[in-house]
């Protein structure tokens, strides 16, 4: 996915001729801390809510002041994970987009990377979760699905955290099936280290007495 597909409509950019007033109504409305300041197509820098704290004058147009406008920005075919380093590293609410003639094209907001997230991790399909603690020397994923695969499962969504000065490694799998003990169980047979499980049952599925009952066994 590209910086472009997650460009929403619904925040428009600021002008120079801009109120203080205005910009800080448009962020309680938009639930955001950064504006992007736009003249005609020319991306001038995002406006932050830091930025106006201290002007009493809420009617002053915001080209009237002094601001220390930052520029960060991605341009409309770098990929999705550009847009969420720029996020992390320099703790924006919005990241601007430009095309190729850096003429400005709209903004990615933090909700938007939510839902992107929300679709990424597959967390409104219901499914269990197992988390691996592995070597990172042994990290084929081709096997973790082979094995998931062999309980008629599927793996809807994987992703790997590493550990600073650490060879270990956490692989986080979401799988399509509810009960998953018989993958746990298979898991367990290839020496894999589960950190942790996840699944949804209700109050008359005895799955994870059975799962428990499993793992006592395999641990004689």
């Amino acid at each position: 996915m590209f910086a472009i597909d997650l460009i929403g409509n619904a925040i428009p950019p600021l002008h120079t001729s801009d109120t203080v007033q205005k910009v800080m109504d448009r962020m309680a409305e938009f639930k955001v801390s950064h504006l992007p300041v736009v003249n005609e197509e020319q991306f001038l820098g995002l406006i932050s809510e830091d930025d106006l704290i201290e002007e009493p004058d809420y009617e002053t147009q915001i080209g009237s002041l002094s601001l220390s406008l930052v520029n960060p920005y991605v341009f409309t075919d770098q990929h999705i994970y550009d847009v969420i380093r720029m996020f992390h590293e320099l703790k924006l609410s919005v990241v601007p987009v430009l095309d190729k003639k850096n003429n400005y094209q709209g903004v990615v907001s933090i909700n938007s990377m939510n839902e992107y997230f929300a679709e990424l991790t597959s967390v409104s399909v219901p499914g269990g979760i197992i988390v691996l603690e592995i070597s990172n020397r042994n990290n084929s994923l081709a096997h973790m699905a082979q094995i998931i695969e062999s309980d008629n499962a599927q793996v809807l969504s994987s992703y790997i955290r590493t550990f600073p000065d650490s060879t270990r490694m956490e692989v986080t799998l979401k799988i399509n099936k509810l009960d998953i003990s018989n993958i746990a169980a298979t898991f367990l047979r290839y020496n894999y280290d589960i950190k942790a499980t996840f699944n949804h049952h209700n109050q008359n599925d005895n799955s994870m007495e059975r799962y428990d009952s499993l793992m006592n066994y395999l641990n004689l």
